[in-house]
């Protein structure tokens, strides 16, 4: 039996939390168009006959942190280094530029085995990838690189193979029906940030937080559904209307959109209540973070 934690790591936006989604055949991490939608790894867990693999999806790695939220979330992507067996750098098939060779600076530090994975090669001529394989290389010695598309699932079948070949051996962690550990309080509040980053412009989504402040299944008072209550804070009173829209109309789109995935997750009928309050200056307030969970 094979098992081990491995890391995704990489820019925003790169294509870590579709790859992660892709593997376990199912949706545990968010995804959006817009960069910097994953805050806080997630995991995720996937078994084999002979193997279970612990995926830490990760916050795309920052070159500067302008908020004490960025400064957490490159802690998040440092903590999952540590904790690895194994580290798969994903980038997209581009030249590496000297941001990408501080990464690997951290890459080094971390002294753990690494998979040098190239998505979105559906974008680009095949002759153009392996010149990018080659400069990384020369930047790090990487065991192996796998040129992929995790929206195409093209190569997940490789990558699967060459993860296997290097984790190590040991028991399970997880029970095998076991697809992710994290609380239904933590998905709930990331189905709801991630319709917000489908429905707003680029400011917006980027001055939220979501907290799920009660969730109850078989609630009777609303007809035996899970009862779902969340607030959505943003940083100035000028962004609220914005986000409430008019009449409504926005944030009802937000509870819509939401509510369906998750009960089509669940399985069961929800009642989601949305609220909006105004939190100033939340991304630099350390006590509200922790509580946030990051």
């Amino acid at each position: 039996m094979k098992s081990g934690f491995v890391a995704l790591v990489g820019r925003p936006n790169v294509g870590k939390s579709t790859l992660l989604n892709q593997l376990l055949g199912t949706k545990v991490s968010i995804v959006t168009p817009k960069p910097q939608t994953t805050r806080k790894r997630i995991l995720g867990v996937l078994t084999l006959e002979d193997a279970q693999i612990v995926f830490l999806d990760t916050p795309g790695l920052l070159s500067r942190t302008k908020y004490e939220l960025h400064r957490r979330m490159m802690e998040q992507a440092r903590r999952a280094l540590q904790d690895a067996d194994l580290v798969l750098f994903m980038v997209e098939p581009v030249q590496p530029t000297e941001e990408d060779e501080a990464f690997l600076e951290l890459l080094r530090n971390a002294e753990k085995p690494a998979i040098l994975v190239v998505n979105k090669i559906d974008r680009v001529y095949k002759p153009e990838i392996l010149p990018v394989i080659d400069a990384y290389t020369r930047l790090f010695p990487f065991k192996e690189a796998v040129p992929i598309s995790a929206l195409k699932r093209d190569g997940l079948d490789i990558l699967l193979n060459v993860i296997l070949k290097y984790l190590p051996e040991g028991p399970p962690f997880y029970d095998p029906d076991t697809v992710t550990p994290e609380d239904l309080r933590t998905w709930a509040a990331e189905i709801i940030r991630e319709k917000i980053f489908e429905l707003y412009g680029e400011e917006v989504p980027y001055s939220t937080a979501v907290e799920v402040e009660d969730f109850v299944n078989d609630d009777p008072e609303h007809g035996g559904k899970t009862y779902i209550r969340a607030v959505i804070y943003v940083e100035r009173e000028s962004q609220k209307p914005i986000l409430i829209g008019r009449g409504g109309e926005k944030i009802k789109k937000v509870g819509i959109r939401a509510r369906k995935e998750m009960e089509a997750f669940l399985g069961r009928g929800v009642h989601l209540e949305l609220w909006v309050k105004v939190r100033p200056r939340w991304r630099k307030d350390p006590a509200f973070l922790k509580r946030l969970g990051l």
